[in-house]
């Protein structure tokens, strides 16, 4: 098969799936698929804020990051043969963490010695969304959040591993450059750091314990089948094989649905099952919908009808990766989409603490809301499950309906730089 560039203009593909893509594009979508995760909590995190205040949205920024990011780093590590204790491990660790998507959080390396290095941001998109909004919540962002859920990441490598920052916003002056400055070390001397009580919880989930299959061939030549060598500052998602690039590409997916599930466990210890499920929808409505729309200019989609919702479907992030939820697209028409979850882990999870547990026969807010970003006219309609379906639906355009407005938590999400900015392409895979 003819590997596809992230174009996706032509007709739809009902057997399209991450392999079908190049290296260069899996690179593409890859960094699509950091700034997706990351951008969910610009929607989550301004709910709990307008539902629960800011001391409750601070809280629970540090705890669904404490919670799931030790689990998805050694998830990576794993993945990609890059176990170890060491400064190097947690910079490798970092290059694939949705909390630095690529360029937005363009993260800068140095490594001194395997106990010593510094790292820093030549620019921060957080930083650029919360800076208008005064000290206090940059303080909030870079200080309060940053400083227990750095430690929190390192120490997935090392117990004793520390991040400090040497210089951090509030920038003096006002337009210092880079954005930020820290230092990561081994301190043997010092206290290991304690994990935060939810990450045993979360360590039970189907999520965490997922095991990926990568494939078993390269569909193209070229690039490291592992991260096993030296930590190298410049990587880029182009460096990998396109078999490690179809593997990162599922891990980043799922990092998304590990955090999720941190951000609804904490907000349902506080406030219960019926608030962390409102959450939850809404959450899930906003991200789906902000990153529809991501999406279609990442993959060149621009017509408005049942196909180009299908193929959105296809690439959206929220339904990767597959062996997780097992999620199917189809078109059992010209002008009909055919969307069906059947088992699978999400489905068996022991709690509600997920996107998944919102859906029901009728639908979910978060599955229109990625059909009317293609065509506001576009109404889904649950149809009698079949071929050992959970759930599913038909999705038409209908002309005589009423154009849906988005929804409002969109509208928080948009705030956001991330909801607008471009990726550069800075180099082409290596051989």
């Amino acid at each position: 098969m003819k590997q596809q560039g992230t174009d996706y203009a032509g007709p739809f593909d009902p057997t399209w799936h991450l392999g079908s893509l190049s290296r260069q594009a899996l690179a593409e979508l890859g960094r699509e698929y950091l700034l997706h995760g990351h951008l969910q909590d610009r929607v989550g995190l301004p709910l709990v804020f307008f539902g629960w205040g800011e001391p409750a949205m601070t809280e629970l920024s540090i705890e669904e990051w404490m919670g799931a990011s030790p689990i998805y780093s050694e998830r990576m590590q794993k993945a990609l043969g890059f176990v170890g204790h060491d400064v190097g491990t947690v910079f490798k660790n970092l290059q694939f963490d949705i909390g630095a998507p690529h360029q937005f959080m363009d993260f800068q390396f140095r490594l001194d010695t395997p106990e010593y290095g510094e790292f820093w941001l030549a620019h921060c998109g957080a930083l650029m969304d919360v800076e208008p909004h005064g000290e206090e919540r940059v303080r909030r962002m870079c200080h309060d959040v940053e400083d227990p859920t750095f430690d929190a990441t390192a120490a997935a490598t090392h117990p004793r591993m520390k991040m400090r920052a040497i210089h951090r916003p509030p920038r003096i002056p006002d337009f210092r450059m880079p954005h930020c400055r820290w230092k990561i070390f081994i301190d043997e001397t010092g206290e290991a750091s304690e994990p935060h009580s939810n990450l045993a919880l979360l360590r039970q989930s189907k999520a965490a314990q997922l095991v990926l299959e990568r494939p078993s061939t390269d569909a193209e030549p070229g690039g490291w089948a592992d991260y096993s060598g030296a930590f190298d500052p410049g990587f880029q998602l182009e460096d990998l094989s396109h078999s490690a690039g179809v593997l990162v590409l599922d891990e980043i997916a799922l990092q998304s649905h590990l955090l999720a599930r941190a951000l609804h466990l904490s907000a349902e210890q506080r406030w219960g099952a019926e608030a962390a499920s409102r959450l939850a929808d809404e959450q899930w409505e906003g991200i789906a919908a902000l990153t529809a729309l991501r999406m279609m200019r990442a993959f060149r989609i621009v017509d408005e009808d049942a196909a180009a919702i299908a193929k959105l479907f296809q690439v959206h992030p929220t339904f990767h990766p597959r062996a997780y939820v097992d999620f199917r697209v189809s078109m059992p028409a010209a002008d009909r989409v055919r969307i069906a979850f059947h088992d699978s882990p999400a489905f068996d999870e022991s709690d509600d603490c997920s996107w998944f547990a919102g859906l029901r026969p009728e639908g979910h807010p978060a599955l229109d809301a990625i059909a009317q970003v293609v065509n506001p006219l576009a109404r889904l309609t649950p149809v009698e499950p079949s071929g050992g379906a959970r759930f599913q639906w038909d999705i038409v355009v209908d002309p005589s309906a009423d154009p849906v407005k988005p929804p409002r938590s969109l509208a928080l999400g948009q705030i956001s730089k991330g909801a607008s900015f471009q990726f550069e392409r800075r180099r082409l895979p290596r051989a």
